[in-house]
């Protein structure tokens, strides 16, 4: 998958479009940040240019690699004034053998707090739309 064309139907690109719902975190016109429906532990946030049609970290721009981390660097600062977890992981997926599902560029970021495991990626039941809410909003607040 890592040659694969830009497909505009991926649920990210319906996300940007407004035609898939997302508890958002940052928005402005080229930067979009928003809860993962399938966290990993409480606070797990996405970072996606919305521009750029990037598969994956060797598709994407330099200009836009460096707003997307920027971005990345901005929401993790956030995470932490508004979470206040024991660390982070910043992570991005090449591929679906790396473990990549949602074929447009994405940064994770996975906040980690000490004395609970981390849930698997994409694993699991859709999380309770009130409590990303309710994290968003802490994370928001420290924007």
């Amino acid at each position: 998958m890592l040659n694969a064309a830009y497909d505009c139907e991926n649920i990210f690109a319906k996300i940007i479009r407004g035609e898939m719902p997302a508890v958002k975190i940052y928005e402005d016109d080229k930067i979009l940040s928003f809860m993962d429906v399938f966290p990993q532990s409480d606070g797990h946030a996405l970072v996606i240019h919305k521009t750029a049609q990037a598969v994956n970290l060797l598709d994407v721009e330099q200009g836009a690699l460096s707003e997307l981390t920027t971005a990345v660097q901005n929401i993790a600062g956030a995470i932490k004034t508004g979470l206040n977890p024991d660390g982070f992981r910043v992570v991005q997926f090449n591929g679906a053998p790396a473990g990549q599902t949602v074929f447009h560029l994405h940064f994770h970021i996975i906040p980690i707090y000490e004395g609970k495991s981390l849930g698997r990626h994409g694993d699991g039941a859709p999380a309770d739309t009130d409590a990303l809410e309710a994290m968003a909003a802490k994370i928001r607040a420290a924007l």
